[in-house]
Protein backbone atom coordinates (compact mmCIF):
# COMPACT_ATOMS: atom_id res chain seq x y z
CA UNK A 1 0.00 0.00 0.00
CA UNK A 2 1.12 3.75 -0.48
CA UNK A 3 1.93 6.12 1.74
CA UNK A 4 1.50 9.92 1.88
CA UNK A 5 3.15 12.87 3.75
CA UNK A 6 0.38 15.52 4.60
CA UNK A 7 2.27 18.98 4.61
CA UNK A 8 0.64 22.20 6.26
CA UNK A 9 -1.97 20.37 8.19
CA UNK A 10 -3.47 22.97 10.26
CA UNK A 11 -3.26 22.25 14.16
CA UNK A 12 -6.69 22.79 14.41
CA UNK A 13 -7.65 20.16 12.27
CA UNK A 14 -5.13 17.34 13.15
CA UNK A 15 -6.46 18.15 17.08
CA UNK A 16 -10.06 17.31 15.92
CA UNK A 17 -9.21 14.32 13.91
CA UNK A 18 -7.31 13.02 17.28
CA UNK A 19 -10.10 13.58 19.50
CA UNK A 20 -12.79 11.95 17.15
CA UNK A 21 -10.20 8.88 16.76
CA UNK A 22 -9.67 9.01 20.61
CA UNK A 23 -13.51 8.65 20.69
CA UNK A 24 -14.52 6.06 18.24
CA UNK A 25 -11.20 4.12 19.69
CA UNK A 26 -9.48 4.28 16.56
CA UNK A 27 -5.99 4.91 15.72
CA UNK A 28 -4.67 7.95 14.21
CA UNK A 29 -3.88 6.40 11.09
CA UNK A 30 -7.36 4.82 10.85
CA UNK A 31 -9.64 7.88 11.58
CA UNK A 32 -7.89 9.31 8.38
CA UNK A 33 -8.06 6.61 6.25
CA UNK A 34 -12.22 6.60 7.21
CA UNK A 35 -12.50 10.23 6.89
CA UNK A 36 -10.27 10.23 3.47
CA UNK A 37 -12.75 7.32 2.65
CA UNK A 38 -16.42 9.25 3.84
CA UNK A 39 -15.02 12.45 1.82
CA UNK A 40 -14.38 10.73 -1.33
CA UNK A 41 -17.99 8.90 -1.26
CA UNK A 42 -19.68 12.09 -0.72
CA UNK A 43 -17.72 13.95 -3.10
CA UNK A 44 -18.15 11.09 -5.67
CA UNK A 45 -21.91 11.64 -5.88
CA UNK A 46 -21.22 15.37 -5.66
CA UNK A 47 -19.53 14.79 -8.74
CA UNK A 48 -21.79 12.39 -10.38
CA UNK A 49 -24.64 14.56 -9.99
CA UNK A 50 -23.33 17.70 -11.02
CA UNK A 51 -22.21 16.04 -13.92
CA UNK A 52 -25.58 14.52 -15.30
CA UNK A 53 -28.13 16.82 -17.66
CA UNK A 54 -31.27 16.60 -17.08
CA UNK A 55 -33.85 14.81 -19.62
CA UNK A 56 -35.55 18.06 -19.94
CA UNK A 57 -32.19 19.46 -20.84
CA UNK A 58 -31.17 16.62 -22.84
CA UNK A 59 -33.95 17.08 -24.92
CA UNK A 60 -33.44 20.60 -25.53
CA UNK A 61 -29.96 19.95 -26.79
CA UNK A 62 -31.48 16.79 -29.10
CA UNK A 63 -33.90 19.69 -30.36
CA UNK A 64 -31.23 22.10 -30.74
CA UNK A 65 -29.11 19.65 -33.20
CA UNK A 66 -32.00 18.35 -34.92
CA UNK A 67 -32.15 19.31 -38.36
CA UNK A 68 -28.55 20.74 -38.18
CA UNK A 69 -27.10 16.97 -39.74
CA UNK A 70 -25.28 17.77 -43.13
CA UNK A 71 -24.04 14.92 -44.90
CA UNK A 72 -23.67 14.05 -48.55
CA UNK A 73 -23.85 10.30 -47.80
CA UNK A 74 -27.35 8.55 -48.22
CA UNK A 75 -28.67 7.21 -45.19
CA UNK A 76 -28.21 3.43 -46.30
CA UNK A 77 -24.73 4.02 -46.80
CA UNK A 78 -24.37 6.01 -43.24
CA UNK A 79 -26.03 2.75 -41.63
CA UNK A 80 -23.47 0.75 -43.51
CA UNK A 81 -21.01 2.44 -42.00
CA UNK A 82 -22.13 2.81 -39.00
CA UNK A 83 -22.05 -1.32 -38.81
CA UNK A 84 -18.37 -1.63 -40.53
CA UNK A 85 -17.29 1.12 -37.85
CA UNK A 86 -19.00 -1.41 -35.27
CA UNK A 87 -16.66 -3.92 -32.90
CA UNK A 88 -17.53 -7.39 -32.05
CA UNK A 89 -18.62 -7.36 -28.45
CA UNK A 90 -18.24 -9.92 -26.06
CA UNK A 91 -20.71 -13.44 -25.38
CA UNK A 92 -23.29 -13.04 -23.91
CA UNK A 93 -26.50 -15.72 -22.61
CA UNK A 94 -29.34 -14.64 -21.66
Amino acid sequence: MASITIRNLPDSILSRIRTISELEKRSLNSELLLLIERGLSVETERVKESSMISKESQIKLWESLSGEWEDERSTSEIIDDIYAARTMGRDINL
